[in-house]
């Protein structure tokens, strides 16, 4: 008998292609120990066809998800990267802050690896959405992840309102914020965010400059972390003693009283501040010893090739307080220097004067007084802060 010779094998059509050709004569690919198959080899020598249909499919196949027949109509890489360049936009006027967007963008992020990008968006349901929260909530408390929620709903809302998608996405019943119940258990569960007033002499006490000149900064005027990084020289007037500082978070305006103790430390810090390594550094009280803000968020360009940007999240004066506070065995879960606005409001709710505490707290007031009030007299500004004094200083003069 002749022996009829076997054609030769398919090769690949370059060393670094993903795909082999396999004995049944098919483009493929061994994904989560399982052959996937991308169609013939002999219609497709190049393989052109099937490295598309392999790139389209990658997410999900990874992923272990079932892939989907990709109809026509948005898919989310679409929905996602229109999202992120009118935040983009936002960023760029300075309508919102460089933190929020990094916010959104990992939210993007998260919502793609969840659902796949190239999922499409109207093939989204109620399922789909009830595995991403409980996703979510395995390691983020009800704040955070009502925040998340929030997030998501937001992206899939601007489709519907841009006329991406002609029909609201819809989330199930589950795709919720947790209800205030829930919220108030877990605060009860975190424990009272306080600091009383003995230890906070010990930590003003402990604490070098500048970190001193913040701490005495947050106490005395309820500034958070974000306030003390940002907070500009010109917004200081340390002859009179007062600040006049809108607050970054919300452009709400504030205006507070200084104590002698907070005039020194801050006058203290200056004197001690580093050269400032740029024009925007250079305007501000508080800088670190290399000259930089404290507080670091920022958003690249867009990778030329990738698309990806590159965000920096990340708040120094948290991370020194931190410090601070495990040095004299004062830290656990839920303190740190975001606490000083917490006691702020505390106490300077003892002087009976709620709309000057909001006044200094930066807190919108959108009662029909508060649309009529034009202005709040110094003498009552003052009589919060000296009330405030007196519970963290005068305590300690009296025993």
């Amino acid at each position: 008998m002749v022996k009829i010779p076997k054609s030769p094998r398919p090769q690949k059509p370059r060393s670094d292609f993903p795909l082999f050709p396999h004995a049944s004569g098919r483009w493929c690919k061994k994904v989560k120990g399982r052959f996937v198959y991308f169609g013939k080899v002999d219609d497709d020598p190049q393989g052109q066809r099937a490295i598309e249909l392999w790139l389209e499919q990658k997410d999900d196949l990874l992923a272990g998800r079932t892939p989907r027949v990709k109809p026509e109509g948005l898919i989310l890489r679409e929905l996602l990267d229109r999202y992120m360049v009118s935040k983009r936009h936002l960023l760029d006027t300075r309508e919102i802050s460089p933190k929020h967007f990094a916010e959104l963008y990992a939210c993007c992020r998260r919502i793609g690896d969840a659902f796949g990008l190239n999922r499409l968006v109207v093939d989204l349901a109620a399922d789909d959405f009830d595995r991403l929260r409980k996703a979510i909530s395995k390691n983020w408390g009800p704040i955070r992840l009502g925040n998340e929620v929030q997030r998501v709903r937001s992206v899939f809302k601007f489709g519907y309102e841009s006329g991406l998608i002609d029909r609201p996405v819809r989330f199930g019943p589950m795709f919720k914020k947790p209800t205030r119940k829930v919220l108030r258990l877990n605060r009860a569960k975190a424990g009272v965010r306080m600091f009383e007033s003995n230890e906070l002499r010990r930590i003003i006490a402990a604490a070098s400059q500048p970190m001193k000149a913040m701490i005495l900064s947050g106490i005395n005027c309820g500034f958070g972390n974000s306030d003390v990084a940002n907070l500009p020289i010109k917004a200081l007037n340390l002859k009179t003693g007062w600040v006049d500082y809108p607050r970054p978070k919300t452009g709400i305006p504030r205006r507070c009283p200084l104590w002698p103790e907070t005039v020194t430390a801050i006058k203290e810090s200056l004197e001690q501040r580093p050269k400032a390594k740029g024009a925007d550094e250079a305007g501000l009280v508080f800088i670190t010893k290399y000259g930089h803000r404290w507080e670091k968020v920022g958003v690249s360009e867009p990778d030329p090739e990738t698309g990806k940007i590159a965000i920096t999240n990340n708040n120094p004066v948290t991370q020194e307080f931190r410090k601070l506070l495990k040095k004299l065995k004062l830290h656990h879960r839920g303190l740190g220097f975001y606490t000083l606005r917490h006691v702020f409001e505390t106490v300077a709710g003892g002087s009976l004067d709620q709309v000057s505490v909001n006044e200094i707290m930066g807190h919108v007031d959108d009662t029909i007084a508060g649309n009529y009030r034009e202005r709040i007299e110094d003498a009552r500004l003052k009589a919060v802060t000296d009330h405030v004094h007196a519970w963290l200083f005068e305590n300690e003069e009296t025993k």
